[in-house]
């Protein structure tokens, strides 16, 4: 097939330079897909057929060999297929690829790892140079969107069905559900067949292809199709052009006329890539042609048994490749032309295999990322990984939501998620059991956080909440217990107002906390009501209160001097010029006096009196509303000290870190009284310390706040730690509930 694409080239090549000079002579050999057989047809070729070029090899595996005996000969091997990037890895000048290396689709790939956010990735590749030359590249393309490789599956070219069943039940057994497939049509076939046999080609699970499949879909039958429904797939971007149209119905009439029985045969990517190579390799040949139209071959050491010292070095090797660096032209797959002795490609098409025919998706190249539409004329050059960038998928299982790409193995076991048990404070962890049906149900706060979480996580995670109670239903423990049980296995994950210390980071990893932290004391409040009927005389001292004074008799004295001699108001006898003028000063507090200011420089000293009174008037009614409402609610106890001195009792809720932190502080354990409630909190603050009570309650702020919220009038907080989701080592998770917190905060902003 890609044979007749080469004989094809050559025809049009010289039947539009028909004056050239030079002319390509075909000389094939068949490599029977074997590297042996291709080293030695290669040997063949350059030291009896004093080959100018070899076109070919078609295998990674073969290319390897044959080109180290091209640079041996400085004989240029051209290859369409050879994609390992390794094979270029080294200075190889003899050595052209009319193709890109894998690197640029294993980008692309990487790419939609990131759109989709997910976080592992398996490969799945040939166990050939073909499928182990990619890894390294692989990892390093994932690695830079944040990515990781839990796992390699490697799966021999000569694996039975049974092994490559046996091969993916292992793979099932794993969390990861993001695989990436690079193989070969045949071994790739039958890798999908077994999958949806496996039962993993449904909901949940992700296949994505390299080229190697991708380019050569249409050699596989209808049923193996089938069983690929939903796959991801990657390939060189080939505009459909008037020309290459052209080409493949010539190519069919020509195919039909050799092989009439082929009927449903079509030219895959390779076959233009032969076509544009051998255009190629005809142009650099008539360049380089001149005086020296035949090859000549430095003599070769004859006497040698060795074969490979058999082989002669071509004198216009380095002039053809020099010419073959220089070549540019538009081909069939676009422009052609060697960057560092390999095509570059322009975009790499991703498609979706949804009914018999492939359909694009959307592109990616490495200036503009991700995009749904090919646009000639776009401009834009900014990198885009948003998934409104690609058209619909239909993913394995035919759903149109995005698999998150991670679920529980099946072999695996659910999370148990632990809660504490208590009998107050409610409101952030409830645990309910029905005794008729034994079911228990959780719901709280931090239930709600957690699930919240969870829902937003970019994998599926299966859990179930368990108390931490004992047979009687009752608490089995303090939270320090409950923690414990974390790092003893019993828990996965402990969700409930637990507080981060520093003892139990030890034992446990936690997310970060989503709410505010410290210890505050909760008191009663102080009556401080005072009845005094000059209460209205406190919010100045007496020297502001003379002060105040003087300056209205100031005021009035100066609009007095400014005004009498031209104001008929301010006339009169003294008695009433003196009335008027305070009058008019004190007035202004209250209303806009009735008497009118004519002098200029009396109604600049108004203006700024107005200002004056002004801010005076606001300063006592906010000094005055102070003390008739603020200043009266004053706590009873402000200082710890105090409390210690006094030797108070003070209260804390029962199995709580503070009774720890109260001793420390120097509170005798006699003077510690521990509640479960805020009902139980209060009356213990109503009695008070010397009636069986207590002074103050130590409490973690969320908690002060629920005990101020029924009470609020009675009650005062004074000063200050911190709580949320504890882990062990399940430290993926928790690294991606630090992440989803802040998208899901505003949604309970009226917790505590």
């Amino acid at each position: 097939m890609w044979l007749s694409c080469i004989s094809m080239s050559l025809l049009d090549f010289y039947a539009a330079h028909g004056d050239y000079k030079t002319r390509l002579v075909l000389h094939t050999r068949d490599s029977k897909d074997d590297v042996v057989s291709a080293a030695v047809a290669a040997v063949d070729l350059i030291s009896n057929v004093k080959a100018e070029a070899i076109i070919g090899p078609t295998t990674s595996k073969q290319a390897n060999f044959v080109i180290e005996l091209g640079e041996k000969a400085q004989v240029p091997i051209i290859s369409f297929t050879a994609s390992v990037p390794s094979l270029a890895s080294i200075k190889r000048p003899y050595f052209f690829r009319s193709r890109d290396s894998d690197k640029t689709q294993l980008k692309a790939i990487a790419a939609i790892v990131k759109n989709f956010g997910w976080r592992e990735v398996v490969p799945i590749y040939v166990d050939d140079l073909y499928g182990v030359g990619i890894l390294p590249y692989l990892f390093d393309a994932l690695q830079a969107v944040g990515a990781s490789v839990p796992y390699q599956s490697a799966i021999s070219p000569w694996a039975s069905d049974v092994d490559i069943l046996k091969e993916l039940y292992k793979l099932k057994t794993m969390q990861t559900r993001v695989f990436i497939v690079h193989m070969l049509p045949s071994l790739g076939a039958r890798l999908f067949t077994k999958a949806k046999e496996a039962g993993m080609m449904s909901t949940g699970y992700v296949w994505i292809m390299t080229d190697g499949v991708t380019n050569l879909l249409s050699l596989l039958n209808d049923s193996t199709i089938d069983s690929m429904q939903g796959v991801l797939g990657v390939r060189p971007c080939v505009r459909k052009t008037k020309e290459l149209k052209n080409f493949r119905l010539r190519w069919k009439r020509k195919l039909h006329r050799e092989q009439p029985d082929l009927v449903d045969a079509e030219l895959d990517i390779y076959g233009w890539l032969a076509y544009d190579a051998t255009m190629a390799l005809a142009m650099a040949i008539e360049e380089v042609a001149g005086n020296s139209t035949n090859l000549v071959m430095k003599e070769a050491n004859v006497s040698s048994n060795l074969l490979l010292e058999t082989i002669g070095v071509s004198k216009n090797g380095k002039k053809l490749s020099e010419a073959l660096s220089s070549i540019s032209f538009k081909g069939l797959t676009g422009d052609f032309h060697f960057v560092n002795q390999q095509l570059q490609s322009s975009a790499i098409q991703i498609v979706n295999i949804n009914g018999v025919e492939p359909k694009g998706i959307g592109f990616w190249t490495s200036e503009r990322g991700l995009f749904k539409r090919w646009k000639l004329n776009s401009t834009t050059n900014v990198y885009s990984t948003s998934q409104s960038k690609l058209a619909t998928i239909i993913w394995p299982g035919e759903p149109t939501s995005n698999p998150k790409g991670w679920d529980i193995a099946t072999s695996g076991k659910r999370l148990r998620i632990g809660v504490p048990v208590k009998d107050g404070f409610t409101e952030f962890v409830k645990v309910t059991r029905n005794v008729k049906t034994n079911i228990t149900d959780v719901t709280g706060y931090c239930v709600d956080v957690f699930d919240a979480v969870m829902d937003q996580l970019p994998y599926d995670v299966a859990y179930d909440y368990f108390p931490f109670a004992n047979s009687e239903g009752e608490s089995a423990g303090t939270y320090n217990d409950l923690i414990h049980q974390v790092y003893l296995g019993e828990f996965d994950v402990v969700v409930g107002d637990v507080t981060i210390l520093a003892k139990r980071s030890i034992y446990v990893d936690f997310a970060m906390p989503y709410t505010e932290a410290s210890i505050s004391m909760v008191v009663p409040i102080k009556d401080t009501k005072n009845d005094n009927a000059l209460i209205f005389l406190k919010p100045f001292k007496l020297d502001l209160w003379v002060t105040t004074f003087c300056s209205f008799v100031a005021v009035a004295f100066v609009i007095w001097v400014l005004e009498h001699r031209i104001n008929k108001s301010f006339r009169g006898p003294p008695s009433q010029q003196a009335g008027t003028s305070l009058w008019f000063a004190f007035s202004t507090m209250v209303f806009s006096p009735q008497e009118k200011v004519l002098n200029n420089l009396a109604r600049i000293v108004v203006i700024i009196w107005s200002v004056v009174v002004l801010i005076i008037t606001q300063s006592y009614t906010a000094s005055l509303s102070s003390l008739l409402t603020v200043q009266q609610l004053q706590p009873s106890v402000t200082d710890v000290t105090e409390l210690i001195r006094n030797r108070e009792f003070v209260g804390y809720h029962k199995d709580s870190f503070v009774k720890e932190i109260l001793i420390g502080l120097g509170f005798q354990d006699s003077q510690l009284l521990n509640y479960t409630s805020i009902e139980e909190c209060q009356e213990l603050l109503s009695k008070g310390s010397e009636n069986g009570g207590i002074a103050a309650a130590f409490e973690q702020f969320p908690l002060v706040k629920l005990i101020l919220a029924r009470n609020c009038s009675n009650y005062a907080s004074v000063e200050a730690r911190t709580f949320m989701s504890k882990f062990p080592n399940q430290k993926k998770i928790a690294n991606n509930i630090q992440q989803f917190k802040t998208r899901i905060s505003f949604r309970f902003s009226s917790g505590a």
